[in-house]
């Protein structure tokens, strides 16, 4: 065994409705000896997303539940510090699924080397990384985007939101708008090159999307992070032949009760709309051409990626409590110090 020892965060139980600090714990423990094919990663970042409050629940869904009593995971990115492979060299910087801890030992073919001198280590876990391409992929394959579209996106603030909205202005959308939880993030929206935006808390979200498409306006697109009441307003508003891409539901995923909408699905059929859901594992095929196409576009300050940072392994649960309250602007991340 190692003598060196590692901090992670388990799952202490299951919660209930809204997470609490409660359901989390700190340990430490000893780090275990490399086998061969394997590497050892000091975590320089690790990410907390919306998906893994779902798989906080002890429930069938596509991705696993976390175990109780040990070590949750997610998107980390960190720096090789001892190898037994061929392919991976201490020093070499590397992107991983093994999230929530300081050190992380895993098979060196479960890790992909990156570039830290084309941006910050956080980016490749953001814009950059599985973020981006999920941007990316639900935009210009699963809503099958053309220039010229208009396009609304919900939770327009956050990580992919954010990216969604500056994608479609790159690639020519007659019109973007977003929604978001504050009057500075609208705002943040239109510095970023959003036509329009809405605070959803300030009223109807039908009522809101529609004041700021005009009147007569639709929307051809709508890159769906929120699902419920603004699901229903987009498929309201919707033009004949529009596409959703359905990413995330953020707005029910703390309920304890069933979602009340949408309410006008049966709309969906009169204007022949198409509501798909995807997970961006299944569209890896375009790794490479978003990657190319990012890296230009940031070059070119076309796109800009925003992060909210906490340091510290043990403030993660909060900075992932944070998230689920919509504190984050851009992609939330926990630098590990």
């Amino acid at each position: 065994m190692s003598a060196l020892t590692s901090r992670e965060i388990q799952l202490a139980s299951r919660p209930h409705g809204w997470p609490v600090p409660e359901n989390f714990r700190l340990v430490e423990k000893p780090v275990p000896e490399l086998g061969d094919g394997q590497v050892l990663v000091r975590n320089l970042a690790m990410s907390v997303d919306p998906y893994m409050r779902g798989r906080m629940n002890d429930a069938r869904s596509y991705s696993a539940p976390f175990a109780l009593d040990a070590a949750l995971d997610g998107g980390a990115v960190g720096e090789v510090v001892a190898s037994r492979s061929d392919g991976r060299k201490e020093g070499d910087v590397v992107v991983h699924g093994l999230g929530w801890r300081d050190y992380a030992v895993l098979p060196a073919t479960a890790t992909r080397k990156v570039d830290p001198s084309l941006a910050p280590p956080t980016a490749f876990l953001g814009a950059l990384g599985m973020t981006g391409l999920t941007a990316y992929a639900g935009l210009t394959r699963v809503a099958a985007f053309t220039p010229g579209d208009a396009v609304f996106v919900s939770g327009a603030a956050g990580a992919v939101g954010s990216l969604v909205g500056q994608i479609a202005k790159a690639l020519g959308a007659g019109r973007v708008v977003g929604s978001a939880g504050s009057p500075e993030k609208v705002a943040h929206l239109l510095g970023l090159g959003f036509d329009a935006a809405f605070n959803y808390h300030d009223g109807p979200a039908k009522q809101l999307l529609r004041g700021v498409l005009g009147e007569g306006s639709g929307i051809d697109v709508y890159f769906d992070n929120v699902g419920g009441e603004q699901l229903e307003a987009a498929i309201a508003v919707m033009n004949p032949f529009g596409r959703i891409a359905l990413c995330g539901a953020i707005s029910a995923y703390n309920s304890t009760e069933a979602p009340t909408a949408p309410r006008n699905l049966a709309t969906a059929i009169g204007k022949q709309l198409t509501l798909r859901g995807f997970l961006v594992g299944s569209h890896q095929d375009l790794a490479g051409e978003f990657a190319a196409k990012m890296a230009g576009w940031l070059a070119a300050g076309t796109v800009r990626f925003d992060e909210t940072v906490v340091a510290g392994l043990e403030n993660a649960p909060h900075a992932f409590l944070e998230l689920m309250r919509g504190a984050n602007t851009g992609k939330m991340v926990v630098t590990l110090p």
